[in-house]
């Protein structure tokens, strides 16, 4: 029996990418009422172009709920550095979720998570009862690669991904996927405002890793490191920790749905004639196009 295709979609990562990408050529594409809206129909028409190109049978729309999450209680810094979302931009964060209420995919938001941690506690609950493909543009999420989890990470328009097995990323990494957050922890992150170890950059953090496989086996093995490495990480100790802390996604939210709820159902034609009368004129116009 062929296993049920879930197709999991970062909507925060859609979002903000169809929005940038219209907003740089002054293109907002407003509703009637003034209300921008380049950001919502592009997310949509992403997504529905994703799931013409790789058919899933289920689909789950993850997204944040606000700036703050347990994150910014381990560390005032996470994501401080971060400027606000334009003012474009506010009104379509809501609208998106309503769009994708209205087409019929489900919704999922956690106060307190971020969209990544909803979508590793996803495919910890459903690895073994589906082939799971993320759509995102994170390379956080590669420490979610198992054997039944595939990233397409957005490359050019709507149709273009750079896609990642685990296969891959362990030849391309030579570790685990899941030893990915302790990489990042030496390094940091400065786009999510943490600093990791000061003076070590990517190369050498995934050295370290591929070395010793742990943070805790670098720390065991700080007498046979360079004086250099050695006196970084030893002065960086209480960082390099909480730095993983902030780096490893949350795999244990409650997800508050059975795989049988996300069913992807055939769309009539009286949703996109919805979706267009309320000013959604492009993800009707794609929706057609589809067909």
């Amino acid at each position: 029996m062929t296993k049920p295709h879930l197709l999991i979609v970062d909507g925060m990562a859609l979002l903000f990418r169809s929005f940038f990408a219209s907003a740089a050529m002054n293109q907002f594409i407003r509703l009637d009422d003034g209300t921008p809206s380049n950001g919502v129909q592009g997310f949509a028409r992403h997504v529905l172009t994703a799931q013409n190109l790789m058919k899933p049978t289920h689909l789950a729309v993850c997204w944040d709920m606000g700036a703050h999450t347990f994150r910014n209680e381990l560390y005032d810094g996470y994501k401080a550095n971060r400027p606000a979302p334009p003012e474009e931009m506010l009104p379509q964060f809501d609208m998106a979720k309503n769009v994708s209420k209205m087409i019929g995919w489900q919704n999922f938001g956690t106060k307190g998570l971020e969209a990544d941690d909803l979508i590793g506690s996803m495919i910890e609950k459903w690895k073994d009862d589906a082939q799971i493909t993320v759509i995102s543009g994170d390379r956080d999420l590669l420490q979610l690669l198992n054997p039944s989890t595939t990233i397409a990470f957005t490359k050019k328009g709507y149709t273009e991904y750079e896609v990642y097995t685990e296969a891959r990323f362990i030849d391309e990494y030579g570790i685990a996927p899941k030893q990915f957050a302790e990489v990042k922890a030496f390094m940091g992150d400065s786009g999510d405002g943490y600093p990791g170890v000061k003076g070590i950059g990517p190369k050498t953090a995934l050295q370290l890793i591929q070395n010793h496989g742990s943070i805790d086996g670098v720390l065991e093995a700080l007498p046979t490191l360079k004086p250099g490495q050695r006196i970084k990480i030893s002065e960086n100790e209480d960082m390099l920790r909480l730095s993983h802390q902030l780096a490893k996604i949350n795999c244990e939210a409650e997800i508050d749905a059975e795989l049988d709820a996300l069913r992807l159902d055939g769309y009539t034609p009286e949703i996109f004639q919805s979706v267009e009368q309320k000013g959604y004129r492009l993800i009707a116009k794609h929706a057609r196009s589809l067909k």
